[in-house]
């Protein structure tokens, strides 16, 4: 393309975008008219007009904020939704698609709101907000070792009703309890079974969900493309996830936990190294997460604290035959180890008191809120012990920065990476997470534990994967690109894209050109059309 033509050709699309963006605002002028576009669409059995949140209702700030995990995006300044629609019924889902479409507006999903950078309830354009939470229905089928489960249900409701059925199953997903099902699983969906049974999404067997035209559809009607891509290529780039028809995983009636702490003087750096050695080898059934973090000793000075937690998927007696021969150097021994159910596991590892009622589980706020950053790695070849060393500097430099190290092998390594859009399987050792919580509110404290964080993954550039540097989707993180709204340049989205999806990346492309060609999936980090069949609606 020539110079002077690609100056056109931006100029026009640049023209374009500012008359959505005008044309948006004046839809917007009259909220009322987007009102009643769901009112006319509502099905008479089902009305939508309780499902309906404005500004001016009393419930407002509360429905807004109540799945708000990151206090970031709780702020004054944090831009709202003009609507919030907490649908009741698919039907409201459908005249949501239908009225944002025709009104030329951006629709946010929402399912449990543990998105790192507020993608799914923020925007800097005119928005309103799909909130799922009320959609939390979950069938359990022991006999078939199956479940459907509604996208706002949490992870914690999902692990209390397979319990309510059976001992003996479980289902591999995240740790935290409070995290909604939407999100974790349209964006693969790790946790501490993966090595033994893969990420959440590589166990699921239908789905329901509402596409760009409004059509409730289920894997036959959507057809395997679409089917495929919502299982890691996240949701909210297709269609509007309503349901998962999981398989449940087999779990011996007693696992065994643990967790050990070790700091540079209980010799952390020699079994860090051993760690890193064999822990994407052990069995399947034996997953060890890696924690590192600064601590300061009773002298005052500070030191660096490796924390190993782990889920045997079998008694203790099994696990420290395992250690002793695989993993000696942590020199594990019966004291540190606790037999309980799997369900009480999710407990332990979410330091909820083992003799806490599992009813636990269905509480749906977090223990906890703070300010949070997060970014994220993969590691394909050990650290030498001077790395190691390094790195540990750093850390006690920076101090506030933690790092997750979560380990791969087993089952991970087995599923052919274009199974589904997630890509990361055989030749990662580890994930890494980097992590920075604080509870001091501004700017200037965001900048700071955002900027400490930052530093601590520059550092690790000789550490990980290169060309490009693997990052996971649901780790949400602005900084490996925010496009204006789903409407990147293609070049800059594929590069983006690249990090999370690797060669899938393409595939997904054009399935969301086929299934959505006006774009009205779009977000800050969406999947983009193919740039020669880039169609706006003639409604926006």
């Amino acid at each position: 393309m020539g110079k002077l033509k690609a100056v056109v050709v931006v100029t026009m699309i640049s023209t374009v975008l500012l008359s959505i963006l005008w044309r948006a605002t004046l839809h917007l002028e009259d909220n009322e008219s987007f009102v009643r576009c769901l009112l006319d669409h509502s099905h008479p059995s089902h009305p939508v007009s309780s499902a309906i949140y404005t500004p001016k209702s009393s419930s407002f700030s509360s429905v807004l904020e109540s799945y708000i995990r990151n206090l970031r995006f709780n702020e004054s300044s944090t831009p709202k939704p003009f609507l919030i629609l907490t649908a009741l019924h698919e039907s409201h889902i459908q005249a949501a698609v239908t009225c944002g479409k025709s009104h030329g507006v951006q629709m946010k999903i929402r399912s449990g709101g543990h998105d790192y950078e507020g993608l799914s309830y923020v925007s800097t354009l005119p928005f309103f907000l799909l909130d799922m939470f009320n959609l939390r229905s979950i069938d359990v089928d022991i006999e078939t070792e199956t479940a459907w489960v509604q996208t706002g249900a949490t992870l914690g409701e999902v692990f209390y009703r397979i319990a309510e059925k059976s001992k003996t199953h479980g289902f591999p997903a995240g740790v935290c309890p409070t995290v909604g099902v939407g999100g974790h699983i349209s964006g693969a969906g790790y946790g501490n079974m993966m090595r033994k049974y893969g990420v959440s999404a590589d166990n699921v067997l239908d789905a329901l969900i509402i596409d760009a035209n409004g059509r409730l559809l289920d894997r036959q009607s959507m057809g395997e493309d679409l089917f495929w891509a919502i299982r890691g290529g996240g949701g909210a780039s297709f269609a509007v996830v309503l349901a998962y028809k999981i398989k449940l995983v087999r779990v011996p009636e007693t696992v065994t936990v643990f967790q050990v702490d070790r700091t540079l003087e209980e010799d952390a750096t020699d079994i860090v190294d051993q760690w890193q050695h064999v822990a994407y080898n052990l069995p399947q059934e034996l997953f060890i997460r890696l924690m590192l973090d600064v601590v300061v000793k009773s002298s005052g000075e500070k030191t660096l604290r490796a924390s190993f937690v782990s889920l045997f998927l079998g008694d203790s007696e099994s696990l420290l035959s395992i250690m002793k021969e695989r993993f000696p150097k942590l020199g594990l021994s019966k004291s540190d180890c606790i037999e309980t159910s799997w369900v009480k596991s999710v407990l332990f590892w979410s330091n909820i008191p083992l003799e806490t009622d599992i009813q636990v589980l269905l509480d749906r706020t977090p223990q906890t809120l703070d300010y949070l950053k997060r970014k994220s790695d993969y590691v394909r070849e050990p650290i030498r012990k001077a790395g190691l060393e390094s790195l540990w500097k750093k850390m006690m430099e920076l101090e506030k920065p933690r790092m997750y190290f979560n380990p791969y092998g087993g089952k991970m390594a087995e599923i052919a990476a274009e199974e589904i859009p997630f890509p990361h399987r055989a030749g990662n050792l580890w994930k890494i997470q980097y992590l920075a919580n604080w509870n001091e509110a501004g700017i200037e404290a965001a900048n700071r534990y955002i900027d400490l964080t930052r530093r601590l993954h520059e550092f690790m550039t000789p550490f990980v994967s290169k060309d490009p540097r693997q990052a996971f989707l649901n780790y949400r993180d602005a900084d490996l690109g925010s496009s204006s709204h789903g409407k990147a340049s293609y070049s800059e989205a594929r590069l983006n894209g690249m990090k999370w999806f690797m060669g899938n990346f393409d595939r997904l492309v054009q399935i969301k050109t086929e299934v959505d060609p006006t774009n009205f999936f779009s977000y800050e980090q969406s999947i983009p059309l193919l740039p020669h069949q880039v169609h706006l609606d003639d409604d926006m």
